[in-house]
């Protein structure tokens, strides 16, 4: 079997809830379906509050000093959390993700939270 078929199998397996000796859990914590699922809303949260704060700054007249390295930040945080707001649109939409997708996020999902605390830090010092 290719690694690309493993692997489809592993993800059908995992996703589909069954408990394998193996499998320490979801995201880069190990975390329950049920933590994890929480984790990942929170970090959209998050990221979510980061770009409305931004979009506020933009239409501000008073801009920061720092607002270079506040859209650098943006950015990068943007590209980090693709995944989780791909996600997002489609259940929004009442559409299911791929189970590549599910991966994607799931393995994103650290990198994405860390690049919103960035991107927090740096608008608190503005």
């Amino acid at each position: 079997m290719s690694r690309c078929g493993l692997t489809g199998l592993l993800m059908t397996v995992i996703l589909s809830g069954c408990s394998l000796p193996f499998f320490s859990g979801y995201g880069e914590n190990g975390q329950t379906r049920e933590e994890f699922t929480r984790y990942v809303e929170s970090v959209f949260k998050l990221q979510n509050s980061m770009t409305s704060q931004m979009m506020a700054l933009a239409d501000s007249d008073d801009k920061p000093a720092n607002m270079d390295a506040l859209l650098q930040a943006e950015q990068s945080m943007q590209k980090k959390c693709e995944a989780l707001n791909e996600y997002a649109t489609l259940d929004s939409e009442g559409s299911s993700a791929s189970l590549l997708l599910q991966n994607r996020v799931a393995q994103s999902a650290k990198a994405c939270e860390k690049a919103a605390k960035d991107l927090q830090a740096l608008l608190l010092k503005r």
